[in-house]
């Protein structure tokens, strides 16, 4: 018995972006602070410098997921920075209300 452990390779994760993950993370975030989550999409543009996440949501939740003098949308960012370096891919994460 040998203590090696192997993953399957799915066709998905092969053609998956590092940017995708991340935008996985910020739709998770954002899912869980709107009311409407049905009203929520994320437009992930993959450029040069890096990836950039747009936020679309719902007219009354685009505060919520600002928050407070942009606190809430701040942590988002610093969230999706830090797996962003981590998939090694810079990202920017801007809400379009």
């Amino acid at each position: 018995m040998t203590n090696e452990m192997t993953e399957p390779i799915e066709a998905d994760a092969a053609s998956e972006m590092p940017s995708d993950k991340v935008a996985d993370l910020v739709e998770y975030i954002v899912c869980g602070l709107v009311s409407d989550d049905e009203a929520v999409s994320l437009d992930v543009t993959d450029g040069p410098e890096g990836a950039l996440i747009e936020v679309s949501c719902a007219e009354e939740d685009a505060g919520r997921i600002i928050g407070r003098r942009g606190r809430t949308i701040k942590a988002i960012r610093t969230l999706a920075r830090a797996l962003g370096s981590r998939v090694g891919t810079s990202v920017e994460v801007e809400v379009l209300g």
